[in-house]
């Protein structure tokens, strides 16, 4: 009996293995076409940069609309072809700027392996945002006494607004290296006439752009590590709903 038993399971095994051996592969569970859709890393990416781009030209609209009417950045009546005084390249331009560094900074927490878990919720970015616009709203509207107290303060809210909202070393790091070169970009611009700063006070500029390019830059971070997470959260949850 237990020699019958034995030859019977040792048949089974061979069909077992003859089978996995004829297909070459254990058959995997189909996919939907929506999920893979939906799951696609490059299609992602391009959905959360074309966010990040709507979201730096609204801003770029706002945040200039406010440097104009102060009568801080002055374009040539050429070229000033948008409802909101703008030169018709700005918003583009910021718009594009936005979507590199909104991307850029979750692929950098990737690459180091410290995912960035400081205030991932989207009530602390809006919050990120409305401080930003607040800080632009202070180097168009408030008077101090001379450029220097303006540019001082302007460094301390954006320090104090990477602190509040970021705390990490690769952003602080990426948010001076972006803001050094968007500078010089800007410099660069002026030195050509294709716009001008009034009261320039260091080299073409004001001293205090750095600043404002700071905060940008950590803004837009945080705005593009946020849209990572949700996006990761989604694809897992539809994934496992598949």
């Amino acid at each position: 009996m237990s020699l019958t038993l034995t030859a019977m399971s040792n048949s089974t095994v061979t069909r077992g293995q003859q089978q996995r051996s004829g297909s070459g592969q254990m058959p995997q569970p189909s996919q939907s076409p929506y999920i893979s859709v939906i799951t696609n890393r490059t299609t992602n990416m391009v959905i959360r940069g074309a966010m990040l781009f709507f979201v730096g030209v609204f801003l770029a609209l706002v945040l200039n609309l406010l440097q104009v009417q102060r009568n801080v950045t002055l374009f040539p009546p050429d070229v000033i072809s948008s409802i909101f005084s703008s030169a018709w390249w700005v918003p583009p331009c910021c718009g594009t700027a936005s979507a590199v560094i909104g991307l850029l900074y979750p692929c950098i927490d990737s690459r180091l392996g410290e995912p960035h878990k400081f205030k991932r919720e989207w009530s602390s970015v809006m919050r990120c945002v409305a401080v930003f616009v607040g800080i632009n709203h202070a180097s168009a509207k408030v008077d101090f006494a001379n450029n220097v107290q303006l540019s001082l303060t302007l460094a301390a809210l954006s320090i104090g607004l990477w602190w509040t909202f970021d705390r990490s070393r690769s952003g602080f790091s990426l948010g001076v290296s972006i803001a050094l070169l968007a500078t010089l970009a800007t410099q660069l611009l002026v030195y050509n006439g294709v716009f001008q700063y009034t009261s320039p006070d260091f080299l073409y500029i004001r001293s205090w752009l750095p600043c404002i390019f700071f905060a940008g830059v950590i803004t837009m971070g945080n705005i593009g590590r946020q849209l990572a997470l949700y996006e990761y959260k989604f694809v897992q949850e539809k994934t496992h709903q598949d």
